[in-house]
């Protein structure tokens, strides 16, 4: 492979620094500035996705002749002096649950393991529009079905910090392919954390945007009232930029809300005073890790140096949220994903059967074994007679859950605490008991639950050198407001800026 420029270049501080390491925003104002081309990143970022992979296991899919052409095409149109998009020449990871028209689409599933989607998600037209560079597929657990990326049926990625342990999930590929310097933003998607949870343990920054901010056209579904796709990345004005193309509304998603888009990064350093920070006295309890919840109070404490007012606030119906979530989201799995039967496409049984035989030996050969638990659970909590007791009850326990963070914000801001329990267990610990796989996600449903949206941010690490991530949760549509909070943390600490140390480093890329 051979460069137009070096593997390294000047960030806005004026240090020299692996192209690599370097936030979307810097590599943006570099090309601007004629210092970097598309090309050089696209090289860069090729190279260390290739030389890393062997080690992390990020990408399902990643076409390095593709991925040059695009970032050729942006370099021809800079040359020729045309407009281009706001992020013009930025790779972007893209969790393999999104359609991309002509590429393989997943969802890390033996049931999809050949389907081309014939058209593209509305979030990857946004993308192609803002003349970004897609840059390949990234590893799930299957369907989104999963709190450690260890469910998918191709491949186990693995934390750059520690690749003896897992990156979270279900997006554990976009989040690892970011803390592993493979690529400097991703898009995931989150159902109950699954943007925030990896990110949490991978220590980047990632954002679920309110119900309905961005479009689910072409996400393919695991639960659709709780689904939402969002962005991942080193920090808080990456994550800004990333969102400010993919929000809006779109015509073709029912559940897309028809509001103006604010402009998330113009306003993103102006701290937010007076802020009141409500955290919940429910998030603090038992099965939370020491040097977690040491960690998590560190950062509530900078945040008072920073002007900040705590205000202990209660959500009493948290206890419930983690049961009601894996009644909601295995009922709409259930419904989505009998879609899958060998009839129309996705994998079929080659065993000859009757109609139901193929369903069931398709389903059965195709589906894994966490997506199969998930539609027992959610066609017995539909089933007669049950549907009353548990999915109904369910749904009145997630009003309630709603209904405490309406009052909650009355007395605050935003709401903190941890994002995870603990930081990232080792691959293999949790795998066969589900339950304590669930509990993963215990501060992270109820914001799903309620359609808000929620942000994690990397607040320090371990003893061990594993990263821990601080939680944000705000009212609706306030993801502006959510970023420029982060801002004021990331603005005096530099957890954003460190770069896990991997056994084999990206090799400088010859002029």
């Amino acid at each position: 492979m051979t460069s137009s420029a070096a593997a390294t270049s000047l960030s806005s501080h004026g240090s020299a620094r692996p192209i690599v390491e370097m936030t979307a925003h810097e590599l943006l104002a570099l090309q601007e500035r004629g210092e970097l081309t598309a090309v050089a990143i696209a090289e860069a970022f090729l190279t260390a996705a290739q030389q890393l992979e062997v080690h992390l296991r990020s990408f399902l899919w990643l076409d390095a002749e593709e991925v040059l052409r695009q970032a050729q095409a942006v370099d021809l149109r800079r040359r020729s002096g045309q407009p281009l998009g706001p992020l013009a020449g930025i790779p972007v990871a893209i969790k393999d649950v999104l359609c991309t028209k002509g590429i393989r689409t997943t969802c890390a599933s033996r049931i999809l393991a050949n389907f081309v989607p014939p058209y593209d998600a509305h979030v990857i037209e946004r993308l192609k529009a803002a003349d970004a560079i897609l840059f390949g597929k990234t590893n799930m657990d299957e369907f989104a079905m999963g709190s450690s990326t260890e469910n998918s049926a191709f491949q186990q990625t693995r934390n750059p910090w520690d690749l003896q342990r897992i990156p979270g999930g279900s997006s554990g590929g976009s989040a690892a392919a970011v803390a592993g310097c493979q690529a400097p933003v991703a898009l995931g998607t989150d159902t109950g954390g699954s943007i925030r949870q990896p990110a949490a343990l991978c220590g980047i920054v990632g954002l679920k945007p309110t119900y309905g901010r961005v479009s689910r056209y072409g996400l393919i579904a695991y639960a659709s009232s709780l689904d939402q796709i969002g962005p991942m990345a080193h920090d808080v004005t990456d994550c800004a930029l990333l969102l400010q193309v993919i929000a809006g509304h779109d015509p073709r998603d029912s559940t897309s809300a028809p509001l103006p888009v604010p402009d998330y990064r113009g306003r993103l350093n102006e701290p937010v005073r007076p802020l009141r920070i409500g955290v919940p006295r429910e998030f603090f309890d038992k099965g939370l890790d020491a040097e977690v919840e040491s960690l998590v109070q560190q950062a509530l404490r900078q945040y008072e140096k920073l002007g900040a007012k705590l205000i202990e606030v209660s959500l009493p119906h948290a206890p419930y949220a983690l049961a009601a979530y894996y009644i909601v989201a295995p009922a709409e799995a259930s419904s989505n994903l009998a879609r899958y039967d060998g009839m129309h496409y996705g994998h079929r049984t080659r065993h000859k059967a009757d109609l139901i035989g193929t369903y069931a030996k398709s389903r059965g050969e195709g589906f894994g074994k966490e997506v199969q638990r998930r539609i027992m659970i959610g066609t017995y909590v539909l089933s007669s007679g049950y549907k009353d007791a548990y999915y109904r009850k369910a749904l009145k326990v997630r009003r309630l859950i709603k209904q405490d963070f309406d009052q909650a914000f009355e007395q605050c801001d935003v709401i903190m605490g941890p994002t995870s329990p603990t930081p990232a267990f080792r691959i293999g610990e949790k795998i066969n008991d589900p339950l304590a796989m669930y509990l993963s996600d215990v501060y992270t449903v109820s914001c799903n639950l309620a359609g808000l949206p929620g942000l994690s941010i990397p607040c320090g690490f371990t003893r061990e050198g594993l990263p821990v991530g601080l939680q944000l949760l705000g009212p609706p549509f306030s993801e502006e407001t959510l970023l420029r909070i982060a801002r004021m943390y990331e603005a005096v600490t530099d957890w954003h800026t460190r770069r896990p140390k991997l056994p084999v480093p990206p090799s400088p890329v010859t002029s």
